[in-house]
Parts: structure tokens; sequence; C-alpha cells
């Protein structure tokens, strides 16, 4: 159990290497560019300069009376106590005004900065959030969603506290040991050396410090992310887990990654845990040393009692905000850590900037105010890794109200097909067009605006009815909104929930079945009113009954449409004008059932074997 807290610290921990001595190890990570993060992080800061400049002007005053207090106490020894009492009252007086004072700028100062950091992490969070919907496809196909989330709550929360406390901290600290600094040279340059003996070491120990706690805290943070990351897949797939049993394997790898914080979250918190040790054995023997030579120059008269009162106290005063620093310097290496990843995605190339801007790369995008249905591909190819197509030479066309069956085995490329129509990616090679426009020359947000999809898993919103099904266009009356319902054939189940339309659906949509979830989705498609619709398998998750009640309401949906239909049982698309088969990412047949089953091809013996398969 504890064999992990007594080991060398380069061990437990092998994925970070340390830096040791003048020896050539580095640690593999470590901040990639820490004064641009700051200077990002300006720049957020700076949109409310004014009420900045405020703070720091508080920061500056109670900095200023923290000095003056004991300066005066120091002046009260050897003015009253040791001559005369006389107006002590006022300086009683004028001492309290100093602390009142000093309370009121740092709380005036405290508030004021909760208040811009709020602004501040609020707007860094719009941006990303933001962004993130401005990211094409495959970043979220490389990346778990919880790892996602990690960025958008931990992260931008270790900002969030971080600016809340410690960039006051740490400016305070800064003008309290510039001020101290030169108070002390005043009254004694001699004594001020002493003081100083104890910096050298104060700077060693911080530097031994914080090179191992930065790399320890950007790996915290890493594998914080991973730990969301895998929490939401196996919530996502707790069917899954508990159909296979899979609950033991699970717990696992939980615990694996769990680990994996915990060793790197012990040895960030132990190593910077030195900090306060270290500061407090040195602040203890600067005291000593002033106290002690101190005491012997009053004994010869080259100082005054007050005088050393006052470096005593000072001396207490210099090495505090040196330890503040340093506790706030990991911190601040934390938070660093922290924003640095919110802004690793930040700096993903978008896919569209603005709806009103063109699309990067795309030089004259344009806006498509009608759509035929046109669809042509030539001679496309398109590959997911560097080696190997996914596609190769697809090509076909597909007349404006056609509909388009694609079938083939599992990998055979369909989805793949469908996504680059849509443009969740764009071909490496060959060219697409729609009404004969190129489309890498359309703004995608315009094309898919043209487009509706129902997939084989159906999502849903947590939220009513309606304004799920109003997702497809978010214009349309609840009149259009209950007609599209009826033409999907979902209006009658709607009506019998409690309710109505008006029912709020748990997240996902839990507590409807699955087939009615993709009634729902259908409904949405018929709102969005497109020129092309892509169906995957839409009425997969659906009774025979209902099937066929919907392939009603999907033939009218289709009336005039031109429809690709990702097709998993053949017997459903015999209507097709076109259908296309894929195998291995390439296109081996086209045409319409009749012929291709007269070909005796690959669809032939696809088609013959998956009835056998359902009259057995």
């Amino acid at each position: 159990m504890f064999k992990a807290l007594t080991e060398p610290f380069q061990h437990p921990f092998p994925e970070i290497e340390l830096r040791k001595g003048g020896g050539g190890r580095k640690p593999k990570a470590k901040a990639k560019n820490v004064s641009g993060t700051v200077g990002r992080i300006w720049t957020y800061l700076a949109r409310r300069k004014a009420k900045l400049i405020l703070v720091l002007f508080m920061v500056v005053l109670s900095s200023g009376l923290a000095l003056l207090g004991p300066y005066m106490i120091g002046k009260a020894v050897d003015d009253y106590l040791q001559s005369s009492r006389a107006h002590f009252g006022l300086f009683l007086a004028g001492l309290g005004l100093v602390y009142v004072l000093y309370s009121v700028t740092s709380w005036l100062q405290n508030i004021w900065m909760i208040e811009i950091s709020q602004e501040t992490v609020y707007r860094m969070r719009m941006d990303l959030f933001t962004h993130l919907h401005q990211l094409p496809i495959p970043f979220f196909g490389k990346r778990q969603q919880g790892e996602i989330m990690s960025r958008l709550t931990n992260d931008m929360e270790n900002v969030s506290s971080t600016l809340n406390s410690s960039a006051i901290q740490i400016f305070s600290s800064i003008l309290t040991l510039v001020g101290t600094l030169g108070v002390m040279l005043y009254l004694s340059p001699l004594l001020t050396l002493l003081t100083f003996l104890v910096v050298p070491l104060m700077i060693l120990g911080m530097r031994w410090i914080t090179r191992r706690t930065g790399p320890l805290y950007k790996q915290r943070q890493n594998n914080l992310g991973e730990l969301n990351g895998y929490i939401e897949e196996t919530l996502s797939g707790q069917r899954i887990i508990k159909a296979f049993s899979q609950e033991p394997r699970v717990i696992r790898g939980f615990k694996e990654r769990n680990e994996a914080i915990r060793r790197s979250g012990f040895w960030a918190q132990t190593i910077s845990g030195f900090i306060p040790k270290l500061m407090n054995s040195l602040n203890n023997l600067s005291f000593a040393i002033v106290a002690g030579v101190g005491g012997i120059l009053a004994i010869r008269g080259a100082v005054t009692i007050g005088i050393i009162i006052v470096f005593v106290e000072y001396a207490r005063q210099f090495t505090r905000p040196l330890n503040d620093l340093a506790n706030q310097w990991n911190t601040l290496l934390s938070a660093i850590a922290g924003a640095e990843r919110v802004f690793e995605v930040m700096d993903e190339e978008v896919e569209v900037k603005d709806e009103e801007v063109e699309v990067k790369d795309e030089g004259a995008s344009v806006k498509l105010d009608h759509v035929e249905g046109a669809v042509s591909f030539s001679h496309v190819a398109f590959s997911y890794e560097e080696n190997g197509d996914t596609l190769s030479d697809i090509s076909f066309e597909a007349k404006p109200g056609e509909m388009i069956a694609l079938v083939g085995p599992t990998g055979a490329g369909k989805t793949t097909l469908i996504q680059l129509l849509s443009r969740f990616y764009d071909p490496s090679d060959g060219l697409i067009t729609v009404d004969g426009r190129d489309i890498t020359t359309i703004q995608r947000q315009s094309l898919r605006s043209h487009m509706a999809f129902v997939l084989q898993d159906s999502f849903l919103f947590q939220g009513t009815i309606r304004e799920n099904i109003r997702f497809g266009r978010l214009d349309a009356t609840d009149e259009e909104v209950e007609e599209a319902s009826k033409l999907a054939n979902a209006h009658a189940f709607i009506m019998r929930l409690g309710g109505g339309y008006d029912r709020v659906l748990e997240t996902g949509g839990n507590g409807i079945s699955q087939g009615q979830k993709q009634l729902l989705a259908i409904a949405r498609a018929i709102l969005a009113s497109p020129s092309i619709l892509v169906l995957d398998e839409a009425t997969s998750s659906i009774d025979t009954i209902t099937e066929i009640k919907i392939q009603e309401g999907l033939q009218r949906l289709m009336q005039g449409r031109t429809s690709f239909v990702i097709a998993h049982r053949l017997n459903t698309i015999r209507q097709a004008d076109k259908i296309l088969v894929l195998k291995d990412g390439r296109l081996i047949e086209q045409g319409p059932h009749e012929k291709l089953l007269a070909a005796g091809g690959f669809y032939s013996k696809l088609y013959h074997g998956q009835l056998r398969n359902e009259e057995m």
C-alpha cells in the first residue's frame, strides 16, 4: 500500500523524467509556452483595464499601509516608551487608522478582483464553447468527450481560482518585497545584508521544487482529463457493460486511471509541500540572525531597540512574501497548465469562423439560396489515415429527386461517403458537386442547411418534445411541428404521453423507447424540409407495424427530394432509382434493383443470402 510513497521520486512516475543537476534528462511534460499563455490570459483581463488599474492601486495602497504599521510601532518604542509618552493616544489612533485602512483596501481589492476574474473566465469559457462548435468532426473523433469536458470545467475552474486570489497575492508580494527592502536599507544596511543571507538558499530550494512540480501539475491535469473521459464513456455504455458482465474490467480500468491521478497528485502536492517547510525554517534562521546581531548592535549603541523591533518584523515580512510567492507559484503553474490545455483547443483550426464569414482556405465560398439536389461524385478518394484509402475512385450521379441506396458489408464506406457529401470531411482526391458546383466552394453551414439526417442512433436533447422536433427548423410554428409529427406517425404516441408536446425529455431522450426516438428524429427531418435527405437505416429501431406506417411518411418526405439511404435490409430499397454497391471502399456495382439482380454479381449474392437468412 505504501510502496509508491516510499520509492524514489523518479520511479513512481516514470513517464515524467526530471532534470537532475546538469545531467541532461529533461521533463517530457512541461508547459510549451508559459509566457504566451500568460499573455493570452492578459488579453482577456485587459478588457476590464480601468477596474484592474483600480485594483492595482488598492494593492499598492494596502502594501504601503502594511509596511507603515511595523515602522510606526518601532518609532513608538523609541519616541514614546523610552523618552516621552506625550500624545501616545494620538499615536494609537493613527496606528488603528492605518490597520483599518489596510483592511478596507484589502477587502476592496479582493472584491473587485473576483469580479474581474469571474468575467474573464466567463469570456474564456464562452469562447472555448463557441470554438468547440466551429471545429470539424475529425477533432471530436480523435478525443474522448469527457477529456474535452474536462477542459471546459476542471481546467477553467483552475484558471478561475488562480485569478481570484493568486494574481493579487503575487503582485502584493512583489510590492511588499520591494518596499520592505527599501525601508530595511534605510534603517540599517548591515542588518539588511544579514537578512539577505537566507535568500540564496530560498532561490536554490525554490528552483529545485518548481522544476519538479511544473511537469507534475501538467501531468495531473492530463490524467484528470483522461479519467473524466473514461467516466463519461463508461456511464454512457452502462447497458453494454452490464449486458456483457464487464463491471470488473471497467472498475480495473478506472482504478488504473485513478491511480495515475493519485501518483501525479501525490508527488505534486508532496514536493510543493516542501515550500512552506523550507520557508519557515529559513524564516526562523533569518529571525535568529537579526535578533542576535541586532541585540549586540543595540548593546553597543549602533541601533535603537525600536529599529531592532522594526527589523525583526520586516525580516518576517520579507520572507513571508517569498513564501507566498513560492506557494502561489505552484498554483500559478497549475493554472497555466490548465489554461494551456484550453488554448490548445482554441488554437485548433475551425471549420467555420462565422455564419457570415468565408471558410478558411476555401476562396470565394458562397451560400446557396436554393438546391435542386443534383449530386455528382467524380473519381473521389478519401482516407482517414495516411496509408490506405477508405474510399477509392468513387463515381456516380444522382439526379434531383432520385432515391440512391447505399449497400455493402460493414466497413465498405457507406457512412464515409455520406460524410464526404455533407462536408464533415473533404475528399483527398476527386470532385463532389451539388447542382454542378464544387462543394468545397460552398459554405459548410449553407450546404448542410439544405440537408436533413435521420440516423440509426437518434439523438435527442434535454427539453420538450416540441423543442426537439423544432430543432429541424427553429422558426417553425406549433402547427407545423404537429403536422410534421403526423407525417412521421409520431403524433399519436406523443399525445398519449403525459404533457404531450410539452413533455420534457431527459438527457439523450431517456424515458421513451428507441422506436419513439426514431419517430421524433424523422419528424425533425420532415420539418426541416430539405433538398437532400440522408437516411441511415431510419426504421431499424421501429417495430414491423410502425415500420409499415412510417414508410408512407418517408415516401412523402422523399417525394421530390434527392435521398441517400444507407440500407442494411435490402428488401427495403427495391424501389430505389439507383443502388450503389460498395465493397472494401470501392464502388463495384450500380443500377436499379432488378438490373443488379439480373447481373448475378455481388449484390445478387448479398440479396439472396439475406433472404435465405430471413426465411430461416
